[in-house]
C-alpha cells in the first residue's frame, strides 16, 4: 500500500474533529490576548496535491506570512501556518494597536513580528495538544520560525522528506472570527500538515483508524 492510499475520508474526519477541538482552545487563548471574543473553526480538512496546495496559497511565487515548525516526539513531521499578507497585516494591526504595521515595510516592527510568532505558538500548540490528547502520544512543537517570503520557498523545507513517498499533503483550513469585525475581514489561513512517512501509522493506530 502506498503512502497516499493510507489516507481515507475517515482519517480526515478524525483530523477535522481534532482540529476543531484545538481551534476552540486557541480561540480561548486568543480571546484573552486580544481582550475580545474570538471564535475559530476548522470548516474542512482535505488531502491535496502539491500543485493544489500551491494554488491554495495563491501560487508558489505569492508572498505570504508563514509560521514553520517541526513536530517532535512519538510522531514527527512539519507544520506550516500560512496567511495572505493582507490578512496577517489586519490581524497584527488590531493586536498591537498600530494601523501602520506592514509585513512588507522595512524594517518590520519587532513588536509585530513577536505578535505573529505568538499567534503561531498559540495556534500550533493548541492543535498539537488536541492531537496528543486524542492519541496519547507525546507530540510537541519546536519553537516556530517566522518568514515573509514566496510560498514555494517557505514550504520547500517540509516537502523534501515527503516528496520521496507522496505527492500530497494534509490541509487544515482555519477561519478566525473576531467580535465586532465584518465577515469579509475574517482571517482565513491554512495549516499544512506534513507528517514524516512513519508518523502516519503511529498517529492513526493510536486513533484506532489505521
Amino acid at each position: 500500500m502506498t503512502f497516499n492510499q493510507k489516507i481515507t475520508s475517515l482519517h480526515l474526519d478524525v483530523l477535522k474533529e481534532i482540529g476543531n477541538i484545538g481551534a476552540a482552545h486557541a480561540a480561548t487563548a486568543l480571546s484573552n490576548l486580544l481582550g475580545k471574543k474570538i471564535d475559530m473553526r476548522v470548516p474542512k480538512v482535505e488531502m491535496v496535491s502539491f500543485n493544489d496546495m500551491m494554488e491554495l496559497a495563491g501560487g508558489s511565487e505569492n508572498v505570504v506570512v508563514g509560521i514553520f515548525l517541526r513536530i517532535e516526539g512519538d510522531a514527527e513531521g512539519s507544520m506550516f501556518f500560512i496567511l495572505p499578507i493582507e490578512q496577517a497585516n489586519r490581524f497584527i494591526r488590531r493586536l498591537i494597536f498600530d494601523d501602520s504595521f506592514d509585513f512588507e515595510k522595512r524594517p518590520v516592527s519587532e513588536l509585530g513580528l513577536s505578535a505573529m510568532q505568538e499567534m503561531g505558538n498559540i495556534l500550533s500548540g493548541s492543535y498539537l495538544s488536541a492531537l496528543s490528547d486524542f492519541t496519547n502520544l507525546k507530540i510537541y512543537p519546536t519553537v516556530p520560525g517566522l518568514s515573509v517570503d514566496m510560498f514555494g520557498a517557505i514550504i520547500s523545507i517540509g516537502l523534501i522528506e515527503l516528496s520521496h513517498v507522496s505527492d500530497n499533503v494534509i490541509v487544515i483550513n482555519t477561519s478566525i472570527f473576531e467580535e465586532g469585525v465584518e465577515d469579509h475581514e475574517t482571517v482565513r489561513g491554512h495549516f499544512f500538515l506534513l507528517p514524516d512517512p512513519d508518523s502516519f501509522d503511529a498517529i492513526f493506530k493510536a486513533l484506532g483508524v489505521s
